[in-house]
């Protein structure tokens, strides 16, 4: 089986880059400027997530060849999709994200099954992958340092005997009645974990743990969300809504009924096999 293969190297960490990546703006804006279209329903991909494609197969027309392609895997060392429609059987393309002292090594690895003949591989099919992993790289520098400094926003997903604690937002009226991880603005001087804790004592009357990350960053319009881990310390009240109208435990099976906010969505998958792990 053939493959293309392109690795370099942008610098900042595994998570950010591979939340650049998940981010449809940040792909569209970048194989737009090499002739090709890429849209989607959703801004934060997901595992199960369709992208549509439109390839400029041939750079001086302005024929595109239409593709869907669904998302396989997101995790901060590894993103992976396949083609399940267009003109290149069994294309996969499969992104291994390595941390390494000067940001993170990222190495695209497309294969497919060329079915037009020994010639069109050198001279159509190679050439066009190339320049759509040179696109996507370009792309995903300028995203890297569009991000240096920004701001940090923590969620939590506080998790009590298996199920995660969702709040139904009352504000803005864009996103009241939707579902969220509570959480808010790291301040100035202030560490992630120690944000977590402060959003939990503030939003929820809840003294937590925090206890690892979860998932990518997540880019959003105030910056980046970064999802935390947590667990009540002993004594602590049960949380209240004192910022919210409504809170909810939710288990594994349940999290798709609830209408989260976009960026939550993003970690339903990650949230799913925290919750069906354990402790």
């Amino acid at each position: 089986m053939p493959a293309e293969r392109l690795s370099y190297v942008v610098t900042a960490g595994p998570r950010t880059v591979a939340g650049l990546l998940r981010d449809a703006t940040v792909a569209a804006a970048a194989l737009a400027a090499a002739g090709h279209r890429f849209a989607t329903d959703v801004r934060l991909l997901a595992p199960g997530d369709q992208v549509r494609l439109g390839v400029r197969g041939v750079p001086w027309l302005p024929v595109r060849l239409p593709a869907v392609t669904v998302v396989d895997e997101v995790s901060p060392t590894r993103i992976s999709t396949s083609l399940v429609r267009g003109p290149l059987h069994g294309l996969t393309h499969v992104t291994d994200l390595v941390d390494v002292p000067t940001g993170t090594r990222v190495t695209d690895t497309l294969t497919w099954r060329a079915p037009f003949g020994p010639l069109a591989d050198p001279l159509v099919v190679r050439p066009l992958l190339r320049g759509v992993l040179a696109a996507r790289a370009a792309g995903l520098s300028s995203a890297v340092a569009g991000v240096a400094g920004a701001r940090v926003v923590v969620a939590t997903a506080l998790i009590v005997d298996g199920r995660v604690l969702a709040a139904r937002r009352t504000r803005p009226a864009a996103l009241a009645g939707r579902w969220e991880l509570p959480g808010g603005s790291v301040e100035a001087g202030e560490g992630e974990a120690d944000a977590v804790v402060r959003e939990c004592t503030e939003e929820l009357g809840a003294d937590v743990e925090p206890c690892g990350r979860l998932g990518t960053d997540l880019p959003i319009d105030a910056g980046l969300l970064r999802v935390h881990l947590a667990r009540l310390r002993p004594g602590s009240a049960a949380p209240q809504a004192l910022d919210h109208d409504a809170l909810a435990w939710v288990g594994p099976c349940e999290l798709d009924a609830l209408p989260w906010v976009d960026a939550d969505r993003a970690v339903l998958h990650d949230l799913r096999a925290a919750l069906t792990r354990g402790p």
